[in-house]
């Protein structure tokens, strides 16, 4: 009697504790983000880091496909494009004004671009009226590696990098200054296999013979 009674108590906690089958989530694809015309490229860099899949990635970097997107791209990754700016933090201009402000202008762009992930919102208002871009500014960029314009001072390179990135909108020369260190990566979750399969017409300096 006691055997059956034990027997039909487990056979009921067994029943209770029973895993019921974990309903799984309806899987909804991820959407392309529309963006302007001619977009920044910190807007595209910003889409291509929320996509969850390698494809999906490729897909962004090819619907807003530029040669300036390209060309900075090919600065970060390809271990065969040396920078000709030195590395690190990028001082203010050589001017008597600026030379009076304390700290560097990669903290003062870094200060905007907390302050705007503050606000939670890629702008300062009135402050980014006027702003250049990369799209605008990439044909100079050739001065800031080493084979393009050795010719170049050092203290006149260093000047016009600083002059293009006082006059870029924070989070674009935010990247600039990532580029030039090749920490793109830091930031923005893009590595140089997605870039080499959604541009395969690229030839890497580092893949030459």
């Amino acid at each position: 009697m006691t055997t059956k009674k034990t027997t039909a108590a487990t056979t009921r906690k067994k029943s209770a504790t029973k895993k019921v089958p974990a309903i799984k989530p309806k899987v909804i694809a991820q959407k392309i983000p529309d963006l302007p015309v001619n977009p920044f490229a910190f807007e595209v860099f910003d889409a291509v880091s929320k996509q969850r899949s390698k494809a999906k990635k490729i897909e962004v970097l090819q619907r807003y496909n530029d040669p300036s997107l390209r060309a900075i791209l090919i600065w970060n990754f390809d271990e065969g494009v040396i920078s000709a700016l030195p590395q690190g933090e990028v001082p203010y201009g050589n001017n008597g004004e600026d030379n009076k402000m304390t700290g560097t202008l990669s903290e003062k762009i870094g200060d905007a671009v907390n302050k705007m992930g503050e606000m939670g919102s890629p702008s300062l208002g009135s402050q980014d009226q006027g702003r250049t871009t990369i799209r605008k500014e990439f044909k100079a960029f050739y001065n800031f590696v080493k084979g393009g314009n050795d010719g170049l001072s050092s203290m006149r390179r260093e000047t016009m990098f600083i002059n293009i990135l006082e006059g870029l909108h924070p989070l674009e020369a935010e990247i600039l200054i990532l580029v030039k260190d090749k920490k793109l990566s830091t930031k923005y979750k893009i590595t140089k296999d997605v870039v080499a399969e959604a541009f395969p017409q690229i030839v890497w300096n580092t893949n030459r013979s």
